[in-house]
């Protein structure tokens, strides 16, 4: 089975899949922000909280889901370092040669762009909540989901 190398998360690193939302700065205040874009004027906002579990449960990796006309933000609430894994595009379904697993820390947050591939929300060791903001209309264009070969990010 392959398996896929998790680096740390950097700004600049998932900058082709989103924005990262980390604390504000010590000092005046300076706040991060990120806009979840809605390509569908009559899309509502959709808030929910998710729980995630680790990813030694939930492996090996074997599919990805994109949502085309929204971005999609999720806010660590009770998180330790958690996995994001992500591929770029190629042609309307993941480009699995190119999947990059990051572990992020509890303390960040993260904003897929509209269109990202991902995978689902996984803790890299405990279960976790988060808050999970995206816009949806019902249709079956709110989160589209691709097989991909089985794969195992390696801790």
């Amino acid at each position: 089975m392959r398996t896929l190398p998790i680096e740390p998360i950097t700004a600049e690193a998932f900058a082709p899949y989103g924005t990262l939302l980390v604390g504000p700065a010590a000092g005046p205040r300076q706040d991060r922000a990120a806009e979840i874009g809605n390509g569908r004027p009559g899309a509502a906002l959709n808030l929910a909280l998710v729980r995630s579990e680790p990813f030694a449960g939930t492996m090996p990796l074997r599919r990805l889901e994109r949502h085309p006309h929204s971005a999609q933000g999720f806010l660590p609430l009770a998180v330790g370092d958690y996995l994001v894994v992500v591929a770029p595009d190629a042609g309307g379904v993941p480009d699995e040669a190119a999947l990059r697993a990051f572990r992020v820390p509890g303390t960040t947050g993260i904003v897929y762009r509209s269109g990202a591939w991902h995978a689902h929300m996984t803790t890299m060791t405990a279960p976790g909540t988060f808050a999970m903001l995206v816009h949806e209309d019902g249709t079956p264009e709110d989160c589209v989901v691709a097989a991909i070969a089985p794969v195992t990010p390696e801790a």
